[in-house]
């Protein structure tokens, strides 16, 4: 993996017209990670936009090498699709193979599901997914908005190993969160209702 890095300087975010948070400075090598804290409506998952450069900042700077990919609320998986034709879309696009889909599905512990419609999956099963599709990518940043959300214990088990081996391979993980996840040594980024 090429040498990722992920920076936010005195960064802002304005959503609705209310000021979600600022000042926000922060820096991601290969191999770390930072977890975003705080109450709902504290811009956890606007600070992840940002860092995809879906969301422009109200001030500051943000800095990327290398390429990411998100797992948010939208699946971004078509319905009507079985899953592993879903995640084939995206891994064309990344320009991915099958091999790269079936991998990552049988990571994430879902390999069956393959010629199941996206539409009859489970919460857990759709948050699974919307992790293989990351990992399938094959890119170093990772951007996670409450990946723990709707998995059972195996599940969070399969994440942090997954989280662990990409960071080992030189990756980034940016995570936001109300649910603990485990990681190592991570850096902890609070952000605080206004």
């Amino acid at each position: 993996m090429s040498e990722a890095a992920l920076a936010f300087d005195h960064v802002a975010c304005l959503r609705g017209g209310r000021l979600l948070f600022e000042g926000i400075g922060f820096a991601l090598g290969p191999g770390e990670a930072a977890l975003a804290i705080g109450p709902n409506g504290a811009g956890k998952s606007s600070l992840l936009r940002i860092a995809a450069g879906l969301l422009d900042p109200a001030a500051g700077t943000v800095t990327r090498t290398g390429a990411v990919a998100l797992s948010d609320e939208q699946l971004a998986l078509d319905p009507r699709l079985p899953l592993a034709d879903a995640l084939g879309f995206w891994s064309r696009i990344d320009r991915r193979t099958p091999d790269d889909v079936m991998t990552a599905l049988d990571v994430m512990g879902i390999a069956h599901l393959a010629p199941v419609p996206v539409r009859m999956l489970s919460t857990g099963q759709r948050r699974r997914a919307s992790l293989a599709r990351v990992i399938a990518a094959g890119v170093p940043i990772w951007l996670l908005d409450e990946p723990g959300n709707g998995m059972d214990a195996d599940a969070l088990d399969r994440l942090g190993m997954v989280i662990g081996v990409h960071r080992r391979s030189g990756g980034i993980v940016l995570a936001a969160t109300h649910q603990p996840l485990i990681l190592e040594r991570p850096l902890t980024i609070t952000l605080g209702a206004r």
